[in-house]
């Protein structure tokens, strides 16, 4: 048996350092320098109820140096920021101009298994895929992105995704920021990495597959090095963490509150001060930061805490072999994420923390109908290492497009008991959202208290489903790590709802 620590050892030494390290390749990027924030273009639906979208291939001078190959959705890297109403049925089209199959998966929606654009429902070259979405859930800061089976990782990592805002129009009298682009900021936060000539590549090593592909470079919407300029008063981060397999720790460098206001799938009560909040692939959070005092601040984000770089090989928890989460940022190792600076001339649309959100805190009140024990299984001994078979699975079941795996019951309450071997590991359900009650059998961190989507495993996690959507034997719903290259390497399962 290789045990956890071990199994990083091994990999760090066998295999190549990897590039846990945010270290821009040196030269090409030194003259830069910062440019303004910006936000990727609005395609708002709530009036129209379409969206139009065309994966495209394109071309992108990231910093310095030569040009990337790169694809997006309606533009060269990543997709517009898609604004849909909460309730009712939103019409979508997506065009398929990319030499190779792609989906759009609407991560979060709580859609039927036949509109919700997984592996199952591929668009080839040339095609267009035409879903009405019947929305019915709670506001929310959602995504998307292809969702092909084993070309996940290469084709989120070559653009193609972007951010979904579910809307029910009454956030100002929430009293919260709604100026998109101004006091309402939409952050995609990505580690991608560049070569020595300054070009984005993806070629995952062994030590890559294993641990997930990790950049050397932080891009935000698509940019290097950006700084953004705000209002004196309250902004809203809406941050989705799109990376393939960093998780961030983000803080202020200047220890100022981060106010949690919603989690994956919703606004919470009440704002809840956090001074660190960590965002593994696939979450979203909603912060409020207070810029009316303290001047200009930078948001900074820990090393990453999945690698031995990070805190792997030393500082466990009590010996028990896990990383620790949430723990302080200590601004002498943080990297910057983004530099804000206060215009003092600009007014402040909202000047003061609201006190409460019209939100709530996730509660499943039906009671529980089954309980499944799910493991997140990384296969250990030299076949591993030699990369030989199925290196993941979920309860020793490699990912078969052709096997269903759970079957659930149409409106049943389930309990899942979900287990991560060696690293942590952000498990995402389709077709609903669940509540976490325990983690690894003590309270749940507090930024896991609202209603998600995806929960960063770190060791054991309790959740209560509730399945309110169908999804038939020929378009089933997925659950599987969403570390891209474990999902394409076989960490997923399938289940129907009927």
């Amino acid at each position: 048996m290789i045990d956890r620590r071990r199994f990083i050892a091994g990999l760090g030494a066998g295999l190549g350092a990897g590039a846990a390290a945010l270290t821009a390749p040196t030269g090409l990027w030194a003259q830069s320098g910062r440019f303004p924030l910006v936000m990727p273009p609005l395609l708002d639906a709530t009036e129209t109820g379409r969206i139009d979208l065309t994966a495209i291939a394109g071309k992108v001078r990231f910093g310095g140096g030569d040009e990337s190959d790169t694809w997006g959705f309606n533009r060269p890297f990543l997709g517009p920021t898609l604004r849909v109403n909460n309730k009712g049925e939103t019409a979508a089209t997506v065009k398929n101009t990319l030499p190779e199959e792609v989906s759009v998966h609407w991560h979060g929606l709580i859609i039927p298994g036949d509109v919700d654009g997984g592996p199952h429902q591929p668009i080839a070259p040339g095609e267009t895929w035409a879903p009405v979405l019947p929305v019915d859930q709670r506001p929310a800061t959602l995504w998307y992105h292809s969702h092909i089976h084993g070309k996940t990782a290469p084709q989120v990592y070559k653009g193609l995704a972007g951010v979904m805002q579910l809307t029910d129009g009454l956030d100002k009298d929430r009293g919260l920021p709604t100026e998109y682009g101004v006091d309402d900021l939409t952050l995609v936060l990505q580690d991608r990495r560049f070569d020595s000539r300054g070009r984005m590549v993806y070629d995952p090593a062994m030590r890559d597959a294993m641990m997930g592909f990790s950049g050397n470079v932080l891009l935000v919407n698509g940019q290097y090095q950006p700084f953004t300029t705000v209002p004196r008063g309250i902004v809203r981060l809406r941050i989705l963490n799109g990376s393939n397999a960093r998780i961030y720790s983000l803080a202020m460098d200047d220890g100022r509150d981060l106010h949690l206001i919603g989690t994956d799938s919703g606004l919470l009560d009440r704002p809840m001060a956090l001074k660190t909040v960590v965002v593994a692939p696939a979450e979203r959070v909603e912060l409020l930061v207070d810029f009316g005092t303290g001047g200009n601040a930078t948001l900074v984000s820990a090393p990453e805490i999945n690698s031995e770089g990070g805190g792997m090989m030393g500082g466990m928890n009590g010996g028990s072999g896990r990383p620790p989460i949430d723990q302080p940022v200590d601004p002498a190792t943080a990297f910057p994420v983004l530099p804000f600076s206060v215009d003092e001339s600009r007014p402040a649309f909202i000047d003061r923390l609201p006190d409460t959100l019209g939100g709530e805190l996730a509660s499943v009140t039906t009671p529980v109908d089954v309980t499944r024990h799910l493991t997140l299984d990384m296969r250990m001994g030299p076949s591993m290492m030699l990369g030989g078979g199925n290196r993941f699975s979920i309860s020793g079941e490699p990912f078969d497009m052709g096997v269903i795996n759970q079957s659930v019951k149409l409106g049943a309450t389930e309990r899942w008991l979900v287990t991560g071997q060696m690293l942590m590991h952000p498990f995402h359900v389709h077709g609903c959202a669940f509540q976490v009650v325990a983690e690894n059998g003590g309270p749940v961190r507090p930024q896991n208290l609202g209603w998600k989507d995806t929960v960063l495993v770190n060791g054991d996690a309790e959740i209560l489903v509730r399945f309110d959507r169908p999804a038939a034997r020929d378009i089933p719903f997925m659950y599987h790590c969403h570390i891209l290259e474990h999902e394409d390497g076989g960490m997923m399962g399938q289940f129907t709802v009927g």
